[in-house]
């Protein structure tokens, strides 16, 4: 709704949808499934760069349509130093190559191949061009990583966890 009181002063009134309620507390209800994650999210981060971590979980969030983990790994990152322009053009990766290091395009694309496996597999070009760029306890990370996020993500999604309210750090 927006209303214009006259020409020169615009008051505009904004009725944004309601907030979906969570489904369901699943940490509260599996707090050993929950505390198991959050050992596999740090042991999975070991060894990565911060920001390629963080850039990791946010592409495969988006490809996954986690808004939680969206509204999350975006905070984090922005308060890690993360450039907003970066953040924003990780949709579009692969059109606005010039904004991330070759190191981290082989993660993105790795992580998509990781994230969707529309073919049952990961191509032999992706993984090959990831192996050129990290060596393997690395690559092995990254991997542990990209599960990982997915993880959270199905979580995420399947119980409707409500982006929004989270503050940076939060659950460190």
């Amino acid at each position: 709704m927006t209303t214009h009181s006259d020409d020169t002063t615009d008051t505009t009134t904004v009725e944004y949808a309601p907030e979906e309620p969570a489904r369901l507390d699943w940490a509260k209800h599996a707090p050993e499934v929950y505390k198991a994650m959050v050992r596999l999210e740090i042991a999975a981060r070991q060894g990565l760069d911060h920001k390629l971590y963080e850039l990791v979980k946010i592409r495969a969030s988006q490809i996954n349509h986690c808004a939680f983990c969206i509204d999350m790994h975006t905070k984090d990152t922005l308060a890690a130093g993360e450039s907003v322009e970066r953040i924003l053009q990780l949709s579009a990766w692969d059109e606005s190559r010039h904004f991330y290091t070759a190191k981290e395009l082989a993660a993105l694309e790795l992580t998509e191949a990781v994230t969707v496996l529309t073919d049952g597999f990961v191509p032999d070009e992706v993984y090959e061009n990831a192996a050129k760029h990290f060596e393997e306890a690395e690559l092995a990370q990254l991997i542990a990583a990209i599960t990982t996020i997915n993880a959270w993500n199905r979580f995420g999604v399947t119980c409707r966890m409500t982006p929004g309210h989270y503050q940076p750090g939060q659950y460190k």
